[in-house]
């Protein structure tokens, strides 16, 4: 009998990609690697710490671990124990502490870790790399491959610890991207460029993300970008995504419609900016799925400013929102300033979150009678669910990996229902 392992990665795409790419190294090396947690002789963990609730939930990992196996070895990495090394240093059966650096160096260190014997765990954390560290595998679900093209951020956000976990922007080189992008097209039929701060890629290079758009056009697969900021969008870009099969869905982070908040956070636009690069958006793409981030009660928000957001957003019309409570961060500069009750930032999540669902519905059913390409990919008991290139969930009986055109017929759970043409 082999050995067994899992990694398993909390957290964001960029974690899941990187989790994928150890597990791939394992394989390589004969051992029997997966991401589920269940029973193994070893587990890697790898780490978030994009809030202190992440953090706590990274370290309570290690005692789920231990309840599969508690002879196990365990072995931690990413962001949380970058940030907090010595917060996993006293639990029981870790042997090595890493960071967010190396992780695939990290397997080599784990396979001479396992053949030695010798107690207590040794924290191995280093600086944080400077270039992007290549040699990352695509992260395959059944129907959509998410490929590394980018780590690091620049932007030091003030309600961000991430920048400081994960180093300076450093982008993957197009030649070993794109390689990368023909090998997953012939396992998925849908590609999703993902990264720490996607916006930011080339700029360390001399390359920017229209031309990585315009080197993946000849891919023969439907493709998307992951989250962007609204200062990236060109329409270089917007042209050089409708020419090269990139989907009309839009990710873009907004996190407060009001100037002040977005001056505290030290964001690089204002909610008239923002706008106007919708606008640009809806000019090569009228029916533009556009979706959003927004943090409700940041430090010192006003009831004021609260309201400022919540016109912002139906004036911008986004097809989803994903709205979150903030959660003060110690090492970012906004743990230093005013904070307002939890409740408070809770009850204008929930009023958000209302106007998102009304927002989301109303863009539904813009597109009923239209007909749209779906990617059926999961089995929901009888039928089959998948998205639009504008990211609305269809539900089909298209089979599972089918992509095709559907005509959209009605409001359906939380998307709509559509019929084969």
């Amino acid at each position: 009998m082999g050995m067994k392992a899992v990694v398993f990665s909390l957290g964001c795409k960029v974690n899941q990609c990187e989790g994928q790419a150890m597990i791939a190294e394992l394989c390589k090396r004969g051992i029997d690697a997966t991401d589920k947690l269940e029973q193994a002789d070893f587990y890697i963990l790898n780490t978030c710490s994009v809030t202190g609730e992440a953090d706590r939930k990274s370290r309570q990992t290690v005692s789920r671990v231990l309840k599969l196996n508690p002879a196990a070895k365990v072995y931690v990495c990413g962001c949380s124990s970058q940030n907090d090394a010595f917060a996993f240093s006293d639990k029981p059966n870790v042997r090595l502490i890493s960071g967010t650096g190396g992780k695939l160096y990290l397997v080599e260190r784990i396979l001479n870790d396992l053949s030695a014997s010798g107690s207590g765990s040794r924290v191995i954390v280093s600086a944080l790399p400077n270039e992007f560290e290549d040699n990352i595998f695509p992260e395959h679900t059944k129907t959509r491959s998410y490929i590394k093209v980018q780590d690091g951020c620049n932007n030091f956000c003030s309600y961000c610890i991430v920048p400081y976990l994960r180093g300076r922007s450093r982008s993957r080189q197009p030649e070993s991207i794109l390689k990368e992008a023909q090998i997953a097209a012939l396992q998925t039929k849908e590609i999703v460029l993902t990264g720490i701060n996607v916006s930011a890629y080339g700029l360390d290079i001399g390359e920017n993300l229209a031309s990585l758009v315009r080197r993946l056009g000849n891919v023969p697969a439907r493709k998307r970008i992951g989250s962007l900021e609204c200062t990236v969008i060109t329409d270089e870009l917007l042209y050089a995504m409708a020419e090269n099969g990139f989907c009309e869905h839009f990710h873009l982070s907004l996190q407060s419609g009001s100037e002040s908040v977005l001056k505290r956070m030290n964001r690089k636009y204002t909610p008239e900016f923002y706008l106007k690069q919708v606008k640009k958006i809806r000019k090569v793409f009228p029916s533009a799925g556009i979706t959003t981030d927004v943090i409700t009660g940041f430090a010192a928000e006003t009831e004021e400013e609260f309201a400022q957001t919540e016109a912002f957003v139906q004036v911008a019309r986004f097809s989803d929102m994903h709205v979150f409570p903030y959660s003060e961060r110690k090492g970012t500069k906004a743990y230093e300033l005013p904070q307002i009750p939890k409740s408070v930032r809770q009850e204008r999540a929930n009023r958000l979150i209302e106007i998102g669902k009304q927002m989301h519905k109303e863009f539904c059913k813009s597109l009923l009678g239209t007909c749209a390409e779906v990617y059926a990919e999961t089995d929901e008991g009888g039928e089959t669910a998948g998205y639009t290139a504008n990211y609305v969930k269809v539900y089909s009986d298209l089979p599972v990996g089918e992509l095709r055109s559907v005509k959209l017929k009605n409001i359906y759970k939380e998307g709509v229902k559509a019929e084969k043409l």
